[in-house]
C-alpha cells in the first residue's frame, strides 16, 4: 500500500522527467495557441494533456512513446482545428461560440443571462473584480467564449467597437 517496488518510483521518475521535457518541447514548438484558452475547444485540449500527462506518467501500461505521442497528437488537433477556424467560418461557428452582452448601458440583458445561465450576482461579483464602485461607471460585461467575463468601462458615449463580434450588440445578433 506504501511501497510497491524500486522500479515503479524509478520508472515515474524518469518517464515522468521524459514526459514532461517532450511535453515542453512539443508546446514550445507547437505556439503560444495551444494552451491558449480562449473558447470550450481549448479547454477540452489543456485537460486532455494533464490527463494524457498523468497516464503516461503513473500507468505502467502506458509507454513513454505512447504518452509523447498523445501530447503530439493533441498539439496537432489542436493546431488543425485553429487553422480550419481560420479559413472556414462555418467550422469556426461549429466550434467555437461567440460572446454573450449580458449588461449594457445600465440594464442588464435577462434574456442573455438565462440562455447563458449567469445570475446578476455574478455579473456583479466581475464588476467588482474590475475595481468598478457602481454600476453607472460600467458601460458593458460580456461573457467571453472562455467563460470569463470582460467588464468595460470609459466608454463616455464613444462608440464601443470592442463588442463588434458579441452577441447582442446592436449589430452582433
Amino acid at each position: 500500500m506504501f511501497f510497491d517496488s524500486m522500479y515503479d518510483l524509478v520508472r515515474i521518475i524518469v518517464v515522468g522527467s521524459l514526459s514532461y521535457l517532450a511535453l515542453v518541447v512539443l508546446l514550445r514548438t507547437s505556439g503560444k495557441r495551444t494552451l491558449a484558452k480562449m473558447n470550450a475547444f481549448d479547454l477540452v485540449i489543456t485537460i486532455a494533456f494533464g490527463s494524457a500527462f498523468a497516464s503516461a506518467i503513473l500507468s505502467s501500461e502506458v509507454s513513454l512513446t505512447e504518452g509523447v505521442g498523445a501530447f503530439a497528437l493533441l498539439c496537432g488537433l489542436q493546431y488543425g482545428v485553429a487553422r480550419l477556424s481560420l479559413w472556414s467560418g462555418r467550422f469556426q461557428n461549429l466550434v467555437k461560440s461567440k460572446p454573450s452582452l449580458l449588461f449594457f448601458e445600465g440594464k442588464f440583458e435577462d434574456h442573455r443571462l438565462r440562455r447563458e445561465r449567469v445570475t446578476r450576482e455574478e455579473v456583479f461579483a466581475a464588476i467588482r473584480a474590475a475595481g468598478a464602485p457602481c454600476l453607472e461607471d460600467v458601460d458593458a460585461v460580456v461573457l467571453e467564449t472562455d467563460g470569463s467575463f470582460s467588464v468595460v468601462t470609459g466608454a463616455a458615449g464613444r462608440d464601443m467597437t470592442t463588442l463588434e463580434n458579441v452577441r447582442g450588440a446592436k449589430s452582433a445578433d
